[in-house]
């Protein structure tokens, strides 16, 4: 089953526990505080496997969570870092944050990326060991790790597209000029799935085909098979346009180029903008006129055209040269930028709850959704800065600490921030 595209959770592994522990050996008094760290949760991490082709596996699990880490405890002791958990994906996968649509990451090369990054650990009592303070009775909480929800599109990496109506001989091209061997077939529809072939031209020189199911009327709203194929034409460099000059199934060549192209600028207006050779196919059942005709007519919108007869490979050499010399003066494979996840959608994930501990003299504030914009806050930033001081404002945090007291120059601590209070 082919599947292009899925919705998934990922939650990274919370950090440990920080323990808190006091050194206790016999003839040893007063052993200070010796609690250790807790141990940082695992990451979620993507990682390319050229062996998939589908996010088929995607369909049956929907949430995956990385493995915790593990409590301090005592002599020093920090805890277990949690194992990270390695999501595999076809190459070519792009993956965005669902709710504002940023791409997080495009799996296009070798690169690992961590989707979800582990929480970190706690402190433990010994971290907090100071000259006023000889007995700490407290440690921190893991941090929690990043959760979000993605969508996985598969996005095929080809370095040319071919587009036409359905049976219009794109199969065949792509099997004589590759050693692709997609279903060929006189009816429509027989390519449900795009089918990869890699065209060699010589000795290290070589180039990606992708055959995409046919497109009909109306396939940019949605409509027949070709809709749901369409975002595989979005990294093509060029496209090869083919069209049935002959009309062998009773429609007009002229009508289905101009079809195909209103239908890719209604998917996307950059695919219009993407440099295409048009090829007449079946000139074997075309007579003079209709060959003139649609020559005239593409070489006057000033397009590179060529006749062939894909199934006995006539004219096929020529159109592939003409191809790989266009590749030459192309920029390589379109590759998605990460783009930031906003601010905004960080501050609104996991609710408004926090909670105020005192111990010792030290104000402690915790809560997964501010864990989450620390992590992404610049502190040496001065407009940053500002924005987390509004949020801790806004929020009511600066109230409940008022109401538990505090006076300034106590100290507040957020998780591995810490700093000290001024009204």
């Amino acid at each position: 089953m082919f599947v292009d595209i899925a919705k998934i959770r990922i939650k990274a592994g919370d950090g440990g526990n920080g323990a808190v522990a006091f050194h206790r050996e016999k003839y040893v008094a007063s052993g200070g505080p010796d609690g250790g760290d807790g141990g940082k949760g695992g990451n979620i991490v993507f990682k390319v496997d050229d062996n998939l082709s589908t996010l088929a596996d995607f369909r049956y699990k929907r949430k995956y969570k990385a493995e915790n880490g593990a409590d301090g405890g005592g002599s020093h002791k920090n805890g277990k870092k949690g194992s990270d958990l390695v999501i595999r994906v076809p190459r070519g996968t792009v993956i965005r944050e669902v709710e504002s649509g940023a791409v997080m990451a495009d799996m296009s090369s070798d690169d690992e990326f961590i989707g979800a990054k582990g929480g970190k650990g706690g402190w433990g009592n010994s971290h907090f060991k100071t000259s006023t303070r000889q007995t700490p009775r407290f440690a921190k909480s893991g941090a929690p790790g990043e959760e979000w929800e993605v969508s996985l599109e598969l996005k095929l990496i080809a370095d040319v597209g071919l587009l036409g109506f359905p049976n219009v001989g794109k199969s065949s091209l792509i099997s004589v000029v590759s050693q692709a061997k997609p279903i060929v077939g006189d009816y429509h529809f027989t390519t449900i799935v795009p089918v990869l072939g890699v065209v060699t031209m010589g000795p290290e020189k070589s180039f990606v085909m992708a055959d995409i199911p046919g497109l009909i009327e109306g396939a940019g709203d949605g409509v027949g098979l070709g809709h749901e194929f369409l975002r595989h034409v979005e990294r093509c460099r060029m496209l090869v346009h083919i069209v049935d000059v002959a009309g062998s199934e009773g429609r007009d060549p002229i009508e289905d180029f101009e079809i195909i192209n209103r239908e890719l600028e209604k998917f996307n207006p950059k695919l219009a903008e993407c440099p295409q050779i048009v090829a007449g196919n079946k000139i074997d059942l075309a007579d003079d006129e209709q060959l003139e005709r649609f020559r005239k007519y593409i070489e006057d919108k000033g397009y590179e055209y060529y006749e062939l007869s894909a199934p006995i490979s006539h004219g096929t050499k020529e159109l592939i040269n003409a191809v790989a010399r266009k590749l030459d003066t192309l920029p390589p494979v379109k590759r998605y930028e990460s783009e930031e996840i906003p601010l905004s959608v960080v501050e609104n994930k996991g609710g408004n709850g926090f909670t105020v501990t005192v111990q010792d003299g030290v104000y402690i504030v915790e809560a997964e959704w501010l864990y989450r914009i620390l992590c992404k806050t610049d502190l040496d930033d001065y407009e940053s800065l500002q924005y987390f001081q509004r949020v801790l404002q806004s929020r009511g945090i600066i109230d409940a600490l008022r109401e538990k007291g505090i006076s300034e120059g106590d100290t507040v601590s957020i998780y591995d921030l810490e700093f000290d209070y001024v009204p």
